[in-house]
């Protein structure tokens, strides 16, 4: 008896996580996009932090004299401070105002 009830509870929580779930909301999408674009922010900040405390490595050796020959790298790029833009969806599928359709394509001759 406890197997066959077992088994009918398992069945039961199975089901539920097969169920689909509704499409995401626009409000979603954006909120969605702007922590993708915040966390690839925080990565280029994170990589100039890491720039900086390398520069400020190598300057210390370079003044003990502990490292062989200097090596030139590229300067470190600031990302500067996070500003997101939203661009509407509808925006970017719907041509601009004004704007001459764009002509077909030529059909190849065979």
């Amino acid at each position: 008896m406890n197997k066959i009830s077992l088994l009918a509870v398992l069945m039961l929580t199975s089901s539920i996580a097969f169920a689909k779930l509704p499409a995401p909301s626009d409000e979603a999408k954006a909120k969605a996009a702007e922590a993708a674009a915040k966390t690839a922010h925080t990565g280029k900040v994170d990589g100039y932090l890491l720039c900086k405390s390398q520069d400020k490595v190598a300057a210390n050796a370079q003044r003990n004299k502990k490292a062989g020959k200097a090596v030139a790298t590229p300067p470190c790029a600031d990302p500067g401070a996070f500003v997101y833009t939203h661009t509407p969806a509808a925006a970017l599928a719907a041509p601009a105002a004004g704007a001459a359709p764009a002509a077909p394509a030529p059909a190849k001759k065979s």
